[in-house]
């Protein structure tokens, strides 16, 4: 299974950014090994001011089995940002919301063998029904959650190992932008 998920993932391509901000195609693989800048999209979807978490397959390429936000990706070459975003919230997560960007953050981290180098454009939904979605696709979420932001920002500091470095990053460093993404969102 992981070699067809690697397999996979090395078939994709994404986009890249270049050091005068201009955008080309790259493998995704490519991009991760190599630790080249490139875009994602990263989704926070919000009821009452919780956030929806989505653990990882244990299957993923990497960070299986750790918890993360709503859902993340990467735009397929030539595909904006919102259809991305739209796209991966029913392929990942088995639903669909309206979503509004909010928010721009930059981060790098290492990931095992493979690198992390986004610019990652928020986007944030709310939804009135705490209901859980149960259609998630389990090669690529294998539980969901809601947990209110500070529970979730003091989990993090009490077992970071169980969380993706990127809802680590995003929730220590950037707290503020999503706590006011969750509290606009609930309005």
């Amino acid at each position: 299974m992981m070699l067809d998920v690697l397999e996979q993932t090395e078939r994709e391509v994404i986009t890249a950014i270049d050091d005068d901000g201009g955008l080309y195609p790259i493998g995704k693989l490519d991009a991760h090994v190599r630790n080249v800048p490139h875009l994602a999209v990263s989704v926070f979807v919000f009821n009452q001011g919780r956030l929806l978490l989505q653990q990882r397959a244990d299957c993923k390429y990497h960070s299986g089995g750790l918890w993360a936000n709503t859902c993340c990706s990467h735009p397929r070459w030539n595909e904006s940002l919102p259809d991305c975003a739209v796209r991966r919230l029913e392929e990942e997560v088995g639903c669909a919301f309206p979503l509004t960007p909010f928010g721009k953050i930059n981060y790098k981290a290492q990931v095992g063998k493979l690198f992390e180098n986004e610019t990652a454009h928020c986007f944030a939904g709310y939804v009135d029904d705490d209901t859980l979605p149960t259609l998630f696709n389990t090669d690529e979420v294998q539980a969901v959650r809601w947990q209110a932001l500070a529970e979730l920002r003091d989990d993090i500091q009490t077992d970071p190992d169980a969380f993706s470095p990127w809802i680590r990053i995003y929730i220590r460093e950037h707290y503020d932008l999503i706590s006011s993404a969750a509290a606009a969102t609930a309005q």
